[in-house]
């Protein structure tokens, strides 16, 4: 927090204003991002956001790396639900190469996805109830999204960054743990997911804290080009799932969670009902691959799919594969392709311009965060300071996916 020269209004010594830094480094703001406010008493009269504390310059790294070297820097986006990240990639660069995907594939990814989605969900629902006071429900809910990340552990070795997947699928088959792993998941998230929305959703300081608090009618979410949980708190049930399938999604019984009002209570009781969603579509894929020949975890397509470790240190010919692969030595299509996928936040796309040489020409990423956080400084004139964080906190706006 600091202050500089009083900024009088009309001249008047009376309504002076005070300019207070919102971070970049504050606890409140989620991330390494800034916003610079006008302060009348406790209301906030006008601000601006500053960004690009953390920008890595991701898309002019990927124009010198080869498909499978840009996997790393996509999870560096959103890094709470990093999966995402990584299987959209990898679905782009499939769109760009043609490659069919078997079904066991797409429903084992189609697991990893919806997990992460909770993971993501836990994350910000949870800190929303720290930001009003609650600490307990954050600290209760924790323990499942670290179970979560040992089921990350069984199927790839990583927890957070977690390079999980590959080009056509998947590096190993999920093996008896990992399975065993998420059944036991679908089993004991459900109570503690019940009992931490029986903490909040009629508690008295909670709902007075968040009903009516940053309200958005649909009209302004489409003008700001929202996508995600916060836009379908607004009432409107856009989601890349139906509206674009991918990963077989079609094939699945799940609802759209949409709110009516677009506050901060909304947003919050879309996120927990997503979650359930994700469980039911858990469900099914594990009810769908177990119809599936086992064993099968990849597409046929030794040109661009890795060799297995072992092989590539014993067997010349599979080392030859692993380096022409890595080195993006095939020959590719000179195409342009888009493809997005409905990451926790939002609509997360990777638009792909390719010129058949071992690099990307060009690669954009659609980063939820940064389209959703431009709205923020508009929305907090006239709010409570107070009333801004919680609205900064629904957000959830992810300091890697907003800078890149």
């Amino acid at each position: 927090m600091s202050s500089n020269k009083p900024i009088y209004v009309d001249d008047d010594p009376q309504d002076e204003l005070i300019t207070l830094n919102i971070g970049p480094t504050h606890p409140a703001t989620h991330g390494v991002f800034q916003n610079v406010v006008q302060m009348d008493g406790e209301r906030i009269v006008s601000g601006v956001s500053t960004i690009g504390y953390i920008h890595r310059a991701f898309e002019k790294i990927a124009e010198h790396r080869p498909f499978y070297q840009i996997t790393p820097l996509t999870d560096r986006l959103n890094y709470c639900s990093s999966p995402i990240n990584n299987m959209g990639w990898h679905m782009t660069v499939e769109k760009l190469l043609n490659i069919e995907i078997p079904k066991r594939v797409q429903y084992m990814r189609v697991i990893v996805m919806e997990l992460a989605r909770i993971a993501d969900h836990i994350i910000c629902n949870g800190i929303l109830g720290v930001d009003t006071g609650a600490f307990s429900g954050f600290l209760y809910v924790m323990q499942e999204r670290e179970f979560i990340y040992e089921i990350y552990e069984e199927i790839c070795g990583a927890r957070l960054t977690t390079n999980i997947g590959r080009i056509g699928g998947f590096e190993r088959d999920f093996n008896e743990v990992a399975f065993a792993k998420i059944e036991e998941f679908l089993k004991r998230f459900p109570p503690v997911l019940k009992e931490f929305e029986e903490m909040f959703t009629r508690n008295r300081i909670f709902i007075e804290r968040t009903s009516g608090v940053a309200a958005v009618t649909p009209e302004e979410a489409l003008s700001y080009s929202w996508s995600g949980p916060i836009l379908r708190a607004t009432g409107i049930d856009y989601d890349v799932r139906i509206v674009d399938p991918y990963c077989s999604y079609e094939e699945f019984d799940f609802e759209i969670p949409v709110g009516t009002n677009g506050d901060v209570y909304d947003r919050f009781m879309v996120r927990n009902e997503e979650m359930w969603q994700s469980l039911r579509i858990i469900e099914q894929a594990l009810e769908k691959i177990s119809k599936e020949p086992k064993g099968v975890f990849h597409a046929d397509v030794p040109e661009f799919y890795l060799p297995p470790k072992e092989q590539v240190y014993t067997n010349m010919e599979a080392l030859i594969f692993h380096f022409k692969i890595v080195m993006g030595e095939w020959d590719t299509p000179q195409s342009e392709v888009y493809h997005a996928v409905e990451g926790a936040n939002g609509e997360l796309g990777f638009y792909l311009i390719h010129d058949g040489g071992r690099t990307p020409y060009r690669l954009h990423f659609r980063r939820p965060s940064f389209i959703n956080y431009q709205m923020f400084a508009p929305m907090s004139s006239g709010m409570l300071l107070s009333d801004a964080i919680l609205n900064m906190s629904s957000l959830n706006v992810i300091a890697g996916e907003l800078d890149a």
